[in-house]
């Protein structure tokens, strides 16, 4: 085990959240933001403990697991086929747990006292299209969103908020340009998204593969400061 992982919580499971997840508590009784981490398919919620360890100290963190599960400790949002022409993916599962997710972030809200105002939802690959799409579809329960090597499903398309309702959302795209799984050009893609939304966002690009880098966890980092006004 990664030494990172001590610091979350033992497995919560409660039929009153929608999915399994883990914590990495904040120091404070009452924290002063949460930020919701998913993992990508085929990981599980440790994943991104390192991320999570890194967090300010003020801030709960809260590691879903996803609903599928493929072999042991490797869960994913919904099935999806890489192929010549693209990502091919079971859209039912996941405009299932895009729904699940909404949900699961009033609950979170609700048991620990969190402001959807000092809320952010984000995730690496397919974690981060999850992240995507709960923001971008229901603005309303989070500040803002991270989209780490990840993109917007073009399936998402008929959920989309109004600009009306975007108005306030924030969000952060940080990707590879050597990406293999996922081309840059996706996070292309997401930026002019975003910019035809009036979504206000950061982009950032990286000289790495599929992953998750040192440096993009830092300005990941920071940009949730300014979202949270976490000081």
């Amino acid at each position: 085990m990664n030494i990172s992982q001590g610091t979350l919580s033992p497995l919560q499971q409660s039929t009153a959240f929608e999915f399994a997840f883990r914590l990495r508590q904040a120091q404070p009784a009452r924290p002063k933001a949460c930020v919701v981490l998913l993992h990508g398919v085929g990981g599980s919620e440790t994943n991104l403990a390192d991320l999570a360890a890194a967090m300010d100290p003020d801030t709960l963190v809260v590691l879903p697991r996803g609903p599928l599960q493929f072999a042991p400790g490797q869960f994913g949002w919904f099935r999806v086929n890489f192929t010549a022409s693209g990502p091919s993916i079971v859209a039912a599962e996941a405009e299932q747990s895009r729904q699940a997710l909404i949900r699961f972030m009033a609950q979170l809200q609700s048991a620990y006292g969190m402001d959807p105002q000092k809320t952010v939802i984000a995730g690496f690959s397919q974690g981060g299209i999850l992240s995507a799409s709960v923001a971008l579809s229901a603005p309303d329960c989070v500040a803002g969103f991270g989209l780490l090597s990840g993109r917007i499903l073009p399936e998402l398309e008929p959920h989309l908020a109004s600009k009306e309702r975007l108005a306030t959302l924030r969000g952060f795209i940080a990707h590879g340009e050597y990406d293999s799984k996922l081309p840059v050009t996706w996070a292309q893609r997401s930026d002019r998204l975003l910019n035809d939304l009036g979504v206000a966002h950061l982009t950032r690009l990286y000289p790495i593969d599929h992953e998750i880098s040192a440096t993009m966890q830092t300005d990941f980092r920071e940009w949730l400061k300014g979202v949270t006004k976490v000081n």
